[in-house]
């Protein structure tokens, strides 16, 4: 697959920086609103397994980021420090534990329910489809949303040519906001909202996006394992 490239022209840089940090989250999140709508009209229905729509979502959001990745030079400075990647999986777990905590039902958004449920019709754990979500969430979200939250939206707030904008540089005000937007985007409002800072002041403070990469894997490696041993599936 061939890499897209950035155009000369500084206008023409800035749109495709934007448009390549949005457009596989806007993928991913237009394919879970068709999830959601096809969920509806199948309910109580077996002529559709709708976990593997996970596998579609994801699968097309990997295309894009393939697609675009020659616009991603954040992603080409490979971290270097084991203390900050030990840090980054420690922030990630962390923040698992903050996300499986008890929560009063005013810290939701919406009621608990099952999106992605990989069993089978006698109720046995269907493992390929745990597969297919564990790659999806561990390999996938991490680095299409820290390139949407944070390499985009963070420093976006505080200036639209956000590529001349170091980490370091961004605002708290940047910090909080783009946390607090992320956080509307999960169920789990609160935890999302501590998530969202937690990754942005990895970023902001160690300088390189594959920090919050590793941590938000981390967190989401954990939690697949703590749903799939427990069965929480309400978590995916």
């Amino acid at each position: 697959m061939t890499s897209l490239s950035i155009s000369h022209s500084p206008q023409k840089a800035e749109r495709q920086a934007v448009i390549s940090r949005c457009l596989p989250f806007a993928i991913f999140m237009g394919l879970l609103a068709l999830r959601g709508l096809v969920g509806n009209a199948l309910e109580g229905t077996a002529s559709l397994n709708l976990p593997w729509l996970y596998a579609v979502q994801a699968g097309c959001a990997a295309i894009a980021l393939l697609a675009l990745r020659g616009q991603y030079g954040e992603l080409r400075e490979v971290p270097h420090s084991p203390a900050a990647l030990l840090a980054s999986v420690g922030v990630g777990l962390l923040v698992f534990w903050l996300w499986v905590l008890p929560v009063p039902a005013w810290m939701r958004l919406g009621e608990t329910g099952v999106a992605f449920l990989p069993v089978d019709g006698l109720g046995a754990t269907r493992w390929d489809l745990v597969l297919v979500r564990t790659l999806g969430a561990v390999v996938v979200v991490p680095i299409m949303e820290e390139l949407f939250w944070r390499s985009f939206l963070m420093r976006w707030i505080d200036k639209r040519g956000f590529l001349n904008l170091p980490p370091a540089s961004v605002s708290y005000l940047g910090v909080f906001l783009s946390s607090a937007v992320f956080a509307l985007a999960h169920e789990l409002w609160a935890a999302g909202f501590l998530a969202g800072l937690a990754y942005a002041l990895l970023y902001r403070h160690l300088g390189k996006l594959w920090y919050p990469i590793v941590a938000h894997a981390t967190t989401n490696l954990a939690l697949a394992i703590w749903v799939v041993a427990g069965r929480h599936w309400d978590y995916w």
